[in-house]
C-alpha cells in the first residue's frame, strides 16, 4: 500500500509545544501582512476614499471571479528597508472569468504609488511568473511614477517591466491595463505597451510629461485632461481603447476583455482528487523551534498529498531524503523532502536519478526544504562528497519540468542549492514561519570566524583576545539569526510569500493548475555528470 500513516502523537507535550511556537509565528507573520494591507495608513487611506476612488485590493477584489482565491505575491517585499512593508504595489494570481492571471495593483495612498526599487523587484517578479507559466498579465494602474530620490537604484533596471510587456505579448500572452488614475512619465508606457487599454474618464492621466514639465521643456501651457486625459486618449490619440465611466465599468470593462480571449491551457489537465486522510490543521505541530531536531516530512506530505497517497521511490537508499510520486488536487509531482537535514553523497544521486526521471515523464518537482546543507569531513570529501553534489546540483539545475519548493524549515549551504532555492528558479518558493536559510547556522558561521581570527592570531605570533573573540561570535551570531528569518528574506523577494502551514495544499494546487497554463518544455538536457 502507498497510502501513509501517521505517527505524529497530537497529545504529546512536543507536539503542543511545537504548535503553540508556530502560532506565535503566525501571529507575527499577521501583523506583518496587515502593514502591508493597510497600505499608507488611515489619513491617506480615507483622503483616497475621500477622492470616489476605490482601495488596490477593492479593485482586485471586483476584478476577479466571486468567491474565488487570490494568490498574492510578496506580500512583505520591503520589509526590513526604509520603505513601507508590501513596497505600494499588490501582486498575484487571480482567476477573472475562469482564467488565472497575473494582477498586478498599484496601492496610490502609499506616496502616490510610486515605484521604489522594492516596487521594482516585485513587479519584475509578477511578469516572470506570467511569462514563465503563459498567464495573462493585467495591470490596475495608477501611479505618481519613480520615487525620485531613489531613481539612481531604479531608472536603468526598471526599463524592465516596459521590456517585459512587449515580450509577454511577443509570446501570445495578453496583456491589460485598466488605468484609474495617473500613469506618468515612464509609467505611461504600461499602457502604451499593453495590447488592450481602458480608461477611466475623468480620472485616468497618461503623459509622457505633465504640465509643469511641458512648460519648463517647451513653454506650452496645458491642462491634465488635454495633455493626457482619458477622453483624449479614447477620441483623439487612441491610446485608449475603452472609455470606462467609473471605476466599477473599467473593471467590468477588463473582465469582458478576459471573457473575450477564449484563453485555453496549454498544459494537462487535473484528474480527480481526494482530500488528504490526515488533519491539516496538524501541520502547526510538526517543525520544531530548535531546527537542529529532524523531524519526518512524511508527516507534511501525508496531509498535502491527494488520499495521502505517496509511492516512495528507493526508500531504504539514501534515507536523509525522501523522494516518490503523488498528485496535489489532481495534479501529478515529484517530491523531495529531507528526512534529517544533512545530504550525503547517496541522497544526492538518488536525487539526480529521480529528477531525471521526473523529466522523463514531464513530472513537476515539489521540493520541501529542511536542510543544513551537504555533509563535510575527510571521510566523506574523499568518498567524492562535492562530484555527487554537483550531480545533484546538476540535475536540478537543467531540469526543465516545473519546480516549487516549500522552505519548512532550515535552508543551510549549498543544499539550498540542490533543493532548488530562489537561484535555481522554481516557478514558486514559498516558505513557512518556521524557515531559516543562510550560509551556514549562526552558531557555526561565528565558530568559523573565530577559529580563523585564532589561527591568524597565533600566526602572527600574538595573543589572542578571547573577550572580544566573545564579543564577535555574540555580534555575527545576531546578525546571522536576524538575516535568516523568513520575514527578512521574504522582504528581498527572496521568495514569493510566507504561508501557513495548513495553507500549503491549497497554495501547491493554485501554483501547479497556473502552471497548466503552459505548454510542457522540452525535455532537460544534461551536462557531464561525474561519476
Amino acid at each position: 500500500m502507498t497510502i501513509l500513516g501517521s505517527r505524529l502523537d497530537t497529545s504529546s507535550p512536543e507536539y503542543g509545544s511545537r504548535r503553540e511556537a508556530m502560532l506565535a509565528k503566525l501571529a507575527e507573520l499577521d501583523a506583518e501582512h496587515a502593514k502591508a494591507v493597510a497600505g499608507g495608513g488611515p489619513k491617506y487611506v480615507e483622503r483616497h476614499r475621500e477622492r470616489g476612488k476605490l482601495l488596490a485590493r477593492e479593485r482586485i477584489e471586483l476584478l476577479i471571479d466571486p468567491d474565488s482565491p487570490f494568490l498574492e505575491l510578496s506580500p512583505l517585499a520591503a520589509w526590513g528597508s526604509d520603505f513601507p512593508v508590501g513596497a505600494s504595489v499588490v501582486t498575484g494570481i487571480g482567476v477573472i472569468e475562469g482564467v488565472e492571471c497575473v494582477i498586478a495593483a498599484n496601492d496610490p495612498t502609499v506616496r502616490g504609488g510610486s515605484s521604489n526599487p522594492w516596487t521594482m523587484r516585485k513587479t519584475l517578479r509578477a511578469a516572470d511568473v506570467a511569462l514563465q507559466n503563459r498567464l495573462p498579465f493585467v495591470n490596475l494602474v495608477e501611479s505618481g511614477g519613480a520615487d525620485l530620490p531613489t531613481q539612481k537604484e531604479i531608472f536603468i533596471p526598471g526599463g524592465r517591466i516596459f521590456r517585459d510587456l512587449t515580450r509577454l505579448s511577443a509570446a501570445g500572452i495578453p496583456t491589460i491595463a485598466l488605468v484609474f488614475g495617473n500613469s506618468t512619465a515612464g509609467g505611461a508606457y504600461v499602457p502604451g505597451m499593453s495590447d488592450y487599454v481602458v480608461m477611466v474618464k475623468e480620472q485616468a492621466k497618461v503623459f509622457l510629461g505633465g504640465p509643469p514639465l511641458v512648460k519648463m521643456a517647451t513653454g506650452e501651457e496645458s491642462d491634465d485632461e488635454s495633455l493626457g486625459g482619458a477622453e483624449m486618449h479614447a477620441r483623439t490619440s487612441g491610446l485608449a481603447d475603452y472609455l470606462a465611466a467609473d471605476e466599477h465599468d473599467a473593471l467590468r470593462t477588463g473582465r469582458r476583455i478576459i471573457r473575450r480571449l477564449n484563453w485555453r491551457k496549454a498544459g494537462r489537465p487535473a484528474l480527480a482528487s481526494a482530500a488528504p486522510r490526515h488533519d491539516q490543521d496538524e501541520l502547526l505541530g510538526i517543525v520544531p523551534e530548535d531546527l537542529k531536531i529532524p523531524f519526518d516530512p512524511r508527516e507534511v506530505i501525508a496531509r498535502v498529498a491527494d488520499g495521502s497517497d505517496f509511492d516512495e521511490f528507493k526508500p531504504l537508499y539514501g534515507a536523509s531524503l525522501v523522494t516518490g510520486w503523488a498528485s496535489v488536487h489532481g495534479h501529478p509531482v515529484g517530491i523531495l523532502a529531507n528526512a534529517r537535514g544533512v545530504l550525503f553523497g547517496e541522497e544526492a544521486q538518488k536525487a539526480a536519478q529521480f529528477i531525471q526521471l521526473a523529466n522523463q515523464t514531464r513530472t513537476p518537482l515539489v521540493f520541501l526544504q529542511n536542510t543544513t546543507g551537504y555533509m563535510v569531513g575527510k571521510d566523506y570529501e574523499q568518498a567524492g562528497i562535492i562530484k555527487h553534489g554537483a550531480m545533484m546540483i546538476n540535475a536540478v539545475s537543467n531540469s526543465t519540468v516545473p519546480h516549487i519548493t516549500i522552505v519548512m524549515g532550515a535552508s543551510y549551504g549549498a543544499g539550498n542549492y540542490g533543493m532548488c532555492g530562489r537561484a535555481y528558479d522554481p516557478r514558486f518558493l514559498f516558505s513557512w514561519p518556521s524557515a531559516k536559510s543562510a550560509v551556514m547556522g549562526p552558531a557555526q558561521l561565528a565558530g568559523v570566524l573565530s577559529i580563523v581570527g585564532r589561527a591568524s592570531a597565533e600566526s602572527r605570533g600574538q595573543v589572542y583576545d578571547e573577550e572580544a573573540d566573545a564579543a564577535m561570535r555574540q555580534m555575527v551570531e545576531a546578525q546571522i539569526e536576524a538575516e535568516s528569518l523568513p520575514f527578512f528574506l521574504s522582504g528581498r523577494l527572496y521568495d514569493d510569500g510566507v504561508i501557513d502551514p495548513r495553507d500549503t495544499r491549497t497554495v501547491l494546487g493554485f501554483c501547479l493548475s497556473a502552471i497548466g497554463n503552459a505548454p510542457a518544455a522540452e525535455p532537460a538536457g544534461y551536462g557531464v555528470f561525474r561519476m
